[in-house]
């Protein structure tokens, strides 16, 4: 009981340290939306990939600390932070595609 316990701790706490966003490239609703809102989305996704690539500077709190005690966390930041990185200008390319198709100025 107590090993278990402390895997599923250790799970946790690596699972922490990775905190960047990762959106989904594909939405629901994307289809139906109209030129301004995807205007917005666009801008929030490129919001969400510049989030994420500030996570990857050491001189964040989650970063210093994995550093210093916890380096599988610091990597697993590091996967993370190319994952959103990643997701978020997928879904900027497919939002723009949308705008193109539905002929937006």
């Amino acid at each position: 009981m107590k090993k278990t316990f402390l895997l599923i701790s250790l799970f946790l706490f690596v699972i922490s340290c990775a905190t960047p966003t990762v959106v989904n490239v594909v939405g629901p609703n994307d289809s139906k939306m109209s030129c301004s809102q995807l205007d917005v989305e666009i801008a929030m996704a490129n919001k969400y990939a510049e989030d994420a690539k500030k996570e990857k500077n050491l001189g964040t709190g989650t970063n210093m600390a994995a550093l210093l005690f916890w380096l599988p966390g610091l990597y697993q930041t590091s996967v993370n932070v190319k994952e959103a990185v990643d997701a978020a200008n997928r879904r900027a390319e497919h939002l723009s595609k949308l705008k193109i198709a539905k002929n937006c100025p």
